[in-house]
């Protein structure tokens, strides 16, 4: 294993890349602001994602336990399967892809709508057709597609070259915010800070605010845990290391320390940008800006040339961390949809490779998608966002329990790390999930993802369990012992 994984190229710090690429894309730059305005201010906001390292990090904490013991594509899905049952599994895989395909099209929406700001004439005259509200232009189809195809043909090279590619857009977009961070610190002033904690500004919530904010707290305390209602999208990608560390080998200790490793520092990443960003403008000024706020920010700050050129460099890291994020579940979607096939938790016919190890149908299925992006529109981002947190949370949630289940039942199984805190730590986090699952689909709760997004994650579920039912001849054709030589291949465990 380890030699296979030299030999592609693919290092732990490939690993971290990928998976820190993947969770931090464009938010940071286009929903900073938006952040603000919903916990109340930049510092409770900040605050907020350092304690979703409280929630997440014992979720990390089951995959890196769990990913060096079944190094195999699956992930999730394939720890249920033998936490579980292959319909526990199928639940769990089918959410993470659902969680997984819907950002490929929302990439794709926004690199449209991200240029379409920055380049107004890309969206002069009338649009072809409007779809809720948001205009399609031929430009944005253009570019989408554009895009949609570069992304498909590195992925279809390998994971070394999309690593290569996530390697350095990463660290390009790393760079780039600690350009904007340090800036920021510069120029600014600590009152821009205050008030420190504030839901009563009519210019941004209740009616007289154009686009009004909501908001379920009237607290400080209420302002840090508003953000774990959208933590579960802006903080999702560190399962794409999972799905990538059976094509390309490595290190798999280090490979699952790079999971946990990868969601600390999105988190911390957040929570430092908020603090410099809020620093640096008056945040409920900065609440009313153009997109990408981040960027238009330093135009204020900096008149002149100096603004000018801030605003350049944190807009193309912000571009550079869209593509990390479309490339990372790019690999990963395509990667999770074979595993299911080869289980046959779905029709075979999603499990073809090519001589590289590549998932060719799953690819050609998320080409598909991604190629739907453009053609939807960007006021489609909030559903779909909202939908992808909520199959994240289950995938998830399951995961954690599939840990828990695993040591009660299989303790003979090699562990080659262990997670601090052993038992009481996978129980905690799957206690932990399943609480915030479940209070994601009650309306009165502050992490409520939404009446559509509920519908669209139930018609989701039942598209799995028909893809499930129709394969149900493939796997009868199969004895219990090659469906698990389907799920785990050399690695079975």
């Amino acid at each position: 294993m380890s030699n296979q994984g030299e030999k592609k190229g693919v290092s732990a710090i490939d690993f971290f890349c990928i998976g820190f690429g993947a969770i931090v894309g464009v938010g940071w730059a286009v929903a900073i602001n938006g952040w603000m305005t919903n916990c109340g201010g930049p510092v409770p906001a900040g605050i907020g994602y350092l304690l979703c390292l409280i929630i997440m990090v014992p979720v990390a904490l089951c995959y890196c336990e769990l990913v060096p013991m079944m190094p195999v594509a699956g992930g999730g899905m394939a720890f249920a399967f033998k936490a579980f049952n292959e319909k526990v599994a199928l639940i769990s895989g089918w959410a993470a892809f659902g969680a997984f395909v819907a950002i490929i099209p929302w990439e794709a929406i926004q690199i449209t709508d991200v240029l379409g700001y920055l380049f107004p004439q890309l969206i002069a005259g009338d649009p072809l057709y409007v779809v809720r509200g948001s205009g399609i232009y031929l430009t944005h189809i253009i570019i989408g597609v554009i895009c949609s195809l570069a992304i498909f043909a590195i992925n279809m090279r390998g994971l070394a070259s999309a690593a290569l590619l996530q390697k350095v857009l990463c660290i390009f977009l790393i760079g780039c915010a600690i350009v904007g961070a340090i800036a920021a610190l510069i120029g600014g002033n600590p009152d821009n800070l205050k008030p420190i904690y504030d839901v009563s500004n009519p210019a941004i919530y209740g009616p007289e605010a154009e686009g009004l904010k909501e908001v379920s707290h009237s607290s400080f305390f209420g302002g840090c845990f508003a953000i774990v209602s959208q933590a579960a999208f802006f903080l999702a990608g560190f399962e794409t290391i999972p799905q990538g560390v059976e094509e390309a080998g490595g290190d798999l200790k280090g490979v699952g320390k790079t999971v946990v490793l990868s969601v600390s520092m999105a988190c911390i990443f957040y929570a430092v940008l908020l603090f410099c960003f809020g620093y640096g403008w008056k945040w409920q000024e900065f609440a009313g800006m153009a997109r990408p706020a981040a960027s238009t920010m330093f135009t204020f700050l900096y008149p002149g040339t100096a603004g000018t050129v801030l605003f350049w460099v944190l807009t193309i890291g912000a571009i550079a961390g869209l593509f990390t994020t479309w490339n990372g579940f790019f690999t990963a979607s395509a990667n999770l949809l074979m595993a299911m096939a080869r289980g046959r938790l779905i029709p075979k016919i999603f499990a073809k490779q090519n001589a590289n190890g590549v998932a060719v149908n799953g690819q050609i299925v998320c080409l598909v998608l991604s190629l739907c992006g453009p053609f939807l529109g960007a006021n489609l981002i909030d559903s779909i966002t909202c939908f992808s947190a909520a199959a994240f949370m289950l995938s998830w949630t399951l995961t954690a329990w599939s840990l828990v289940m695993l040591r009660k039942n299989h303790p003979e199984m090699e562990r080659p790390y262990k997670i601090p805190g052993g038992m009481a730590m996978g129980l905690f986090a799957a206690i932990l999930m399943t609480v915030v699952l479940i209070c994601a689909f009650i309306p009165a709760s502050p992490f409520f993802v939404g009446k559509l997004s509920v519908q669209m994650f139930v018609i989701w579920i039942i598209i799995g369990i028909v893809f499930f039912l129709v394969s149900g001849g493939q796997r009868k054709g199969l004895s219990e012992t090659e469906l698990e030589e389907g799920v785990f291949g050399e690695h079975k465990a």
